[in-house]
């Protein structure tokens, strides 16, 4: 047989070329999509405007070639936006076209300077609600202006106005020109609802055909779209204006930062629909600057990333930046050679595609979002702002009501008093700042003179004025035979603020452990007026315990009683510890575990007495729970825990109290870990034996329960079954170190060096025992 393969290869295009080719096959089919949603859309958009009709035919031919090939979001489109309708509305009316066109211009060089500077990501510090709520404004000014089209009138010079004049319009509409809108509306509104086959067909498209069609074989007489003999006669338009030169540069300035604002976040909101190159988002400044000052010169609206083309690009298979430049020239082509069929559009079709746009703009998710964010304030009152002034000033206002929030929730803060028995607690939350002290002085008032006053501060952040607020007020309460007594969770602000000296620099405070995790003497003593140099372990007999379940009560109980709360009637623990009663030892904070994780067992020494005594009901309770833990709760390891400084070793090494018969007879349990600690290699704790004699035993002593538990039979089947593991742990308690036990190594070593365990078995799991 001849294998031809070789001479098929060397026949064949380049890899580029067939990758290429392949891209071409969806960039295609995608381009002509987007092409027909962009035509009626840019001419609606033109419409809305002001401006002349070719101009924003214009802004989509040169939105898809110049924008396309030089921006730096391969899969986004641009062309004449509905977010720029009102500005520019407002731009025409005031300046005329041709200045209209310099300073589109204009805002493109911005646009580029920007891009140059790199700082296009700074845009996107500007809030969601500010951007949702201005095109909420846009889409509203642009359903009150078109309305009045779609009901056979003209717009009003002010979305007010057209509100105003609104009623009126509706009474008196005119008969052929709101038909063929609210016809337009109504094919809008039901075509996402028809079969997919249909659907392929782009909406607005099919509503201006259909509507156009009408209207013709109808023979209605109704404004029709204004197209020039040649459209593509085109000449330069730009012209300056003599005078008004500082209120030409603010309209420079705002169609520069709008449209780079909207442009960037349509490429963001593009680059979440696909998985291809990210943008480049100074580049894409670039690329939309480059737009717009060739559309402003041959007479076109501005251009930006627009996100309904965009979407519609990425949802119908678009894989490169061609696409988006095939779609321009498509455009091109259709207005050399069939602008005269847009002729016969009736404006009144454009309207009802523009209240269509206009209320889209309007989005109820963008509304949910702003709303769970706590956002819809800035939303509203720009949407107002825009609506009911003007787009820059609305947005300007936005602005200042999003920074007034923020800063409202940075410095807020939480003040309130409670009675706590015959004393008073005064509780201070969030950031204590100038802003609060009206409040705080309000509340601070209403504490008794002479009570004794426990100020918990839980504050981020401590103000100079509030500090002092806080100090003057101590001073005087303590001067009334009063009481204060300071309490701060996190960094002590007020630890010296009886003698007036803050503690403002984090790395000058003594860094503490949360109250969760520290003994109860280190922070309750800290609240004492004079603690002693070492606190003592013992308070008076109510303080300590009872403080801290108060402690718990106030600050845990509400966060975990939803992980408790799942917990009231079932408990699946994964481990099964055995460790020593020593009070230093705690083992949910050494594992970093919470309720439910660890099936803990204490006793003196962490022993496991051997199976036969178990059994024989002599200290039964070690075996009943070994067998509940593994028989029936079916944890998967089991940990015998040994620590450093062990009570119980020291009394095997060096005699037993006198009068403590029980701890005696408990000891006996121990015996073989005293002969095995004589018979066996010492145990290293990482590259060094460790210091005592005691800590030597302890480790010893670990390794001895652990061959005690595979005398278990409940053990040693659930082992022999790969279902539980054993493993050794040493904790260090003046390192506060956790090791575990290597069996290869014959060393406990640090925990982060080891692999998790894997089947149960020591060539998988270093950590069990052999």
């Amino acid at each position: 047989m001849i294998d031809n393969s070789a001479q098929e290869r060397e026949h064949a295009p380049p890899r580029s070329w067939r990758s290429a080719l392949d891209n071409l096959r969806h960039d295609v089919p995608a381009s002509l999509v987007v092409f027909l949603v962009a035509i009626p859309l840019s001419l609606g958009i033109a419409l809305a405007s002001g401006a002349p009709i070719v101009a924003g035919l214009i802004a989509a031919i040169v939105g898809g070639i110049v924008a396309g090939a030089l921006g730096g979001a391969p899969l986004q489109v641009s062309g004449p936006a509905a977010g720029l309708t009102v500005i520019m509305a407002e731009t025409i009316n005031e300046f005329g076209w041709a200045a209209t066109c310099a300073i589109t211009v204009l805002a493109g060089a911005l646009q580029i300077l920007l891009g140059l500077s790199r700082i296009a990501r700074a845009a996107l510090a500007l809030s969601p609600a500010i951007v949702h709520g201005m095109l909420a404004g846009i889409g509203v000014t642009i359903v009150l202006a078109q309305l009045h089209i779609v009901l056979g009138g003209s717009a009003q010079s002010s979305p007010i106005d057209n509100l105003l004049q609104l009623p009126a319009q509706i009474l008196d509409p005119h008969g052929p020109a709101t038909l063929i809108g609210l016809i337009t509306i109504g094919i809008l509104l039901v075509w996402g609802k028809l079969p997919a086959a249909v659907r392929k067909v782009p909406g607005p498209l099919a509503a201006i055909v259909a509507v156009t069609v009408f209207s013709l074989v109808a023979g209605l007489e109704v404004p029709r779209v204004d197209i020039p003999a040649n459209v593509l006669d085109i000449s330069f338009a730009p012209d300056f204006p003599d005078t008004g030169w500082f209120d030409f540069g603010v309209a420079v300035v705002t169609i520069a930062l709008v449209a780079s604002v909207e442009s960037l976040l349509s490429a963001v909101a593009v680059d979440k629909m696909h998985t291809g190159p990210r943008a480049n988002l100074n580049r894409e400044l670039l690329g939309q600057g480059a737009a717009n000052m060739t559309s402003g010169a041959l007479g076109g609206l501005p251009v930006t990333g627009v996100i309904v083309r965009s979407s519609t690009n990425v949802q119908t298979g678009a894989r490169t930046r061609v696409s988006a430049v095939l779609h321009g020239v498509w455009v091109l082509l259709f207005v050399a050679v069939l602008a005269g069929l847009l002729r016969n559009i009736p404006l009144a079709a454009l309207a009802g595609l523009l209240v269509h746009v206009g209320a889209k703009l309007v989005n109820l998710n963008h509304i949910k979002q702003v709303l769970r964010h706590g956002d819809l304030p800035v939303y509203l009152i720009t949407l107002l702002g825009v609506v009911a002034i003007d787009l820059l000033t609305g947005v300007l206002i936005g602005v200042a009501a999003a920074a007034l929030i923020m800063l409202r929730r940075l410095l807020w803060s939480g003040i309130h008093a409670e009675r706590d028995g015959d004393k008073w607690r005064v509780v201070v939350e969030g950031a204590l700042s100038a802003l609060s002290i009206p409040r705080l002085t309000s509340v601070l008032g209403t504490i008794p003179r002479g009570a004794t006053v426990t100020l918990e501060l839980v504050v981020d952040y401590l103000d100079h004025a509030a500090f002092d607020t806080l100090s003057a007020w101590q001073h005087s309460h303590e001067e009334a035979g009063g009481q204060v007594i300071v309490d701060e969770i996190g960094h002590p602000w007020f630890e010296r603020g009886k003698a007036g000296e803050p503690t403002v620099h984090k790395a000058k405070a003594q860094r503490i452990a949360p109250r969760w995790f520290a003994p109860w003497s280190d922070w309750q003593q800290a609240q004492q007026e004079e603690p002693v140099e070492v606190p003592e372990q013992r308070q008076p007999r109510e303080s300590s315990m009872r403080r801290g379940m108060v402690e718990f009560e106030r600050r845990t109980s509400e966060l975990v009683r939803p992980i408790l709360g799942k917990l009231a009637d079932t408990q699946n623990p994964e481990t099964l510890f055995i460790t020593c009663g020593d009070a230093r030892i705690v083992p949910n904070l050494i594992t970093s575990s919470g309720p439910g994780d660890l099936f803990t067992v204490r006793n003196i020494g962490n022993l496991v007495p051997d199976h036969e005594t178990c059994a024989a009901g002599s200290d039964a309770s070690i075996g009943a729970a070994v067998e509940f833990a593994v028989g029936v709760l079916k944890v998967r390891e089991i940990v015998v825990c040994g620590h450093s400084s062990c009570g119980a070793m020291k009394a095997l090494l060096g005699g037993v109290p006198a009068g403590a018969p029980a701890l005696e007879s408990w000891l006996r349990h121990a015996s073989p870990s005293v002969e095995r600690a004589k018979t066996h290699a010492p145990i290293r704790i990482g590259d060094s034996l460790p210091a005592s004699e005691a800590d030597q035993l302890a480790l010893h002593n670990i390794l001895q329960q652990l061959d005690r538990l595979r005398e278990y039979p409940t053990v040693a089947a659930a082992e022999a079954r790969g279902e539980v593991d054993l493993v050794g742990m040493y904790f260090e308690v003046g390192a506060a170190r956790v090791h575990l036990y290597d069996p290869k190594a014959n060393a406990f070593v640090s925990a982060d060096s080891v692999d998790g365990v894997v089947n149960g078995t020591e060539e998988s799991n270093p950590m069990v025992t052999g």
